[in-house]
């Protein structure tokens, strides 16, 4: 580990963790249906690792992390390192291998529901919450941590362990509620959990482990007193143990606030802040007592987008902040697993972008050179700056953002727009549909490389595609789906697909990201002014809609999400790219129309993602995010129904911009906690608040093996026709089935439309009931 006497320290915070070519996946998915065997699986995870580590140390890095690997999700592993194993999956525990118990609480079973999936801190990437109750019990079982640290040290590499913060744990785990009863508050749980800390941090200093790394990236967004004081009570608590490594604690995705005041009083030796994502002033650190005696972690190169550092801007800031906390150790803001391998897999992105670019390995290599740079001063190499990214600009884009009118992003109003949509779809009460993507077959990917690659020609892959297509819809028509959607087939990813197509957006070959467990996604990348040249999805959902006589959806990326879900150029406010993407979506859904789809669903999943997560600011980006989505949507006729497919939040701003968005349906990600969001909803419309159009929580979790019965499902649904109204009710899964097999979608599906019509006849027996009263 790094003496300060030495210079200045250089560190990240984590690393990709799927292998530089997808290892990962493949060996996972290989396991999982029964091709590799188990000790296999675990070979390619240490073949990573110990590349990983190697690597790391081969850079020049003073400090490397460890801990970092994961087959399927940190969180979860964090969790079952202190031996948090929700109660309803303990009868497993002892008749499964523990990796193939491991799997369970991340996959579930038909039977077994799996923890449910959970967006982490606006990322791309989701993790497995844990789940907590009055009855949990901790344990510790270190393992395969210290396996991994044994194989360093007999490398003459000591690795700095990385742990989920104790505080974190619990708060980013799900309280078990038992209905009538107060809900449990996991933070109750936090003197249990603190002694098992203690005892992982005496068994890596006999190790000889002179740090331990404590993640709490819960503290850089707003948090309660109660919380504030636990965190308060766990530091002090751990600072105490009697033998321990030194302990450092990150404050990742943001401004760590009040809790690096509490830290710094603290006898924690060091503090990691994300200076890539809050730029702290010096003499904003300077203020706060204490902090002059701490190591301080300087985040100053971003986890989270791919942009090049301005080294000389940032080595300035470096110098500035060495002033106040000389003891300082350059870093990442958060761990590299948010951004791609390497930028020099890269052959075909213009040159311009790629020199500007850094994907993890080039960060490593920042970090490195700064540190460096701080310690001995610039070397000749940096008399030279990086090249200057001339973000493209294309005067008509701009000319066209500049001409929009308020009114551009309005519509009819609802009761106009619901009254011309009946008469045009004629559509059941409680009408049954899904949101977009069907499983793509082996054949249909393989092809897709081939017409790629010039292997296949153009025509012979859209004959491909195209009986995929009608094979979606028969299927449809099969289970009794009130309004269908083509399937997607055509697309490999959500938000690479319109990249692809756009311009002002550059798609990689190899810039693979984790999403969770092997699905990994290839953000794009934002680097100029956006239009659209052509129609994008136009033919295909055209081709579907000829087929068959109900109605088929098109389906649109929203332009929230197309940028929260790629890495975004930064000359420029957000919002105006937001409005740049907003009108090119807008000449889509036109187009649409146009055609004679009558149902377009523009998805907006990550417009949550994006709120700041203190509450300066929050209101400036809901109203822009907000008026963004209207303008890609208030461009159609009154008889032109739009939905919308959001990620649920209970914050109450949140659930009146959702309502502002204007969708006359909004299909929302509930599956697992439908309880709280029909009870938000209801409170929050007895209030004045909450979605006033049609609704559809989603009942049917996509990213699960299990298949609900028919009474699951209408449970559910009439716990939502209750609150919403069986008139603004629609039934449909919480996401697109395309991780899904069609032995597990098609029953479940089939459960859900005669769940949907056994509700429907209630409501209309309900209806003629209160007709003859009458």
């Amino acid at each position: 580990m790094v003496n300060v006497t030495d210079g200045f320290g250089s560190s990240v915070l984590g690393y990709p963790r799927i292998g530089p070519h997808r290892e990962l996946k493949r060996a996972l998915e290989a396991y999982w249906r029964g091709s590799l065997e188990r000790e296999e699986l675990r070979q390619v995870g240490r073949d990573i690792q110990e590349r990983q580590f190697n690597e790391l140390a081969a850079t020049g890095l003073t400090q490397v992390p460890g801990n970092t690997f994961s087959f399927y999700d940190h969180i979860l592993d964090n969790a079952l390192l202190f031996g948090a194993v929700p109660s309803r999956f303990r009868e497993f525990a002892d008749g499964l291998d523990p990796l193939d118990f491991y799997f369970l609480m991340a996959r579930g079973n038909p039977d077994t529901p799996p923890l449910e999936l959970v967006r982490f801190f606006g990322t791309n990437y989701h993790y497995r919450q844990p789940e907590l109750d009055a009855d949990t019990t901790f344990s510790l079982h270190p393992q395969a941590l210290l396996d991994e640290w044994d194989r360093a040290a007999a490398r003459g590499i000591e690795l700095r362990p990385v742990v989920l913060g104790p505080v974190s744990l619990l708060l980013l785990s799900k309280a078990g509620h038992v209905p009538g009863e107060t809900e449990f508050d996991t933070l109750s749980l936090l003197d249990q959990l603190l002694p098992f800390y203690q005892e992982l941090f005496e068994i890596l200093a006999k190790r000889g482990s002179t740090c331990v790394q404590l993640d709490e990236p819960c503290f850089t967004g707003e948090r309660t007193p109660a919380e504030l004081a636990a965190f308060e009570k766990a530091y002090t608590q751990l600072a105490k143990a009697p033998l321990r490594p030194r302990i450092l604690v990150t404050g990742q995705y943001g401004d760590f606030g009040e809790a690096l005041r509490i830290l710094a009083a603290s006898n924690v030796e060091a503090i990691g802040l994300d200076l890539a994502s809050y730029r702290m002033q010096p003499e904003e650190l300077a203020a706060i007592p204490g902090i002059r005696r701490k190591r301080i972690y300087a985040g100053v190169i971003s986890g989270q987008n791919v942009w090049r550092a301005d080294r000389f801007v940032t080595l300035n800031y470096l110098n500035a902040i060495a002033e106040v906390c000389p003891d300082l150790v350059v870093s990442t803001g958060t761990t590299l697993l948010h951004v791609p391998y390497d930028v020099l897999a890269e052959y075909d992105i213009e040159g311009n972008v790629a020199d500007r670019l850094a994907f993890a390995k080039q960060k490593v290599g920042e970090v490195v050179s700064l540190a460096k740079a701080l310690t001995e001063g610039p070397s000749e190499n940096w008399r030279k700056r990086p090249t200057e990214v001339h973000f493209k600009q294309k005067h008509a884009v701009r000319q066209r953002v500049y001409a929009v009118t308020p009114e551009m992003r309005e519509r009819e109003p609802y009761d106009v727009r619901a009254a011309a949509q009946q008469e045009r779809l004629n559509l059941p009460l409680v009408p049954a549909t899904t949101l977009g993507s069907f499983p793509q077959s082996g054949k249909l990917r393989q092809a897709r490389h081939e017409v790629a690659s010039g292997r296949l020609s153009d025509n012979d892959y859209r004959k491909q595609v195209e009986a995929e297509i009608e094979a979606t819809i028969r299927l449809q028509e099969d289970i009794g789906l009130d309004v269908f959607v083509h399937g997607e087939h055509e697309r490999n990813d959500m938000i690479q697909f319109f990249a692809e197509q756009l311009d002002g957006f550059a798609t990689t070959r190899f810039g693979w990201v984790q999403v969770y467990g092997s699905r990994c996604v290839r953000p794009p990348i934002v680097y100029g002014d956006v239009a659209r040249p052509a129609p994008m999805s136009v033919d295909w959902t055209s081709y579907a809609q000829s087929l068959t006589d109900k109605p088929v959806k098109g389906m649109v990326t929203g332009p929230v999400t197309m940028l929260a879900r790629s890495f975004v150029r930064q000359d420029q406010p957000l919002y105006e790219t937001a409005d740049q993407v907003a009108l090119a979506i807008r000449d889509e859904v036109v187009d649409l129309e146009k055609a004679g789809i009558a149902i377009i669903q523009v998805d907006e999943p990550a417009i949550r993602e994006l709120l700041p997560a203190r509450p300066h600011g929050r209101e400036e980006y809901l109203r822009w995010a907000v008026g963004a989505f209207k303008l890609a949507t208030s461009g159609v006729r009154a008889d032109t129904q739009i939905h919308t497919h959001i990620g649920y939040s209970g914050r109450t701003e949140v659930v009146d911009a959702i309502d502002q968005l204007d969708a006359d349906v909004t299909a929302i990600v509930a599956t697992r906690s439908i309880e709280w969001v029909i009870e938000a909803l209801t409170e929050d419309l007895s209030s004045g608040h909450g979605l006033t159009h049609g609704v559809g929580p989603g009942v049917y979790e996509s990213r699960s093996a299990r298949i609900p019965d028919i009474d699951e499902f209408d449970e559910l649904l009439t716990q939502a026709a209750n609150a919403v109204t069986p008139q603004r009710l629609w039934a449909n899964p919480d996401g697109g089935l395309k991780t899904r097999h069609y032995w597990q979608l098609e029953p479940s599906l089939r459960n859900m439309v005669a769940a949907a019509r056994r509700v429907r006849r209630r409501a209309l027996a309900a209806q003629a009931a209160a007709a003859t009263e009458g």
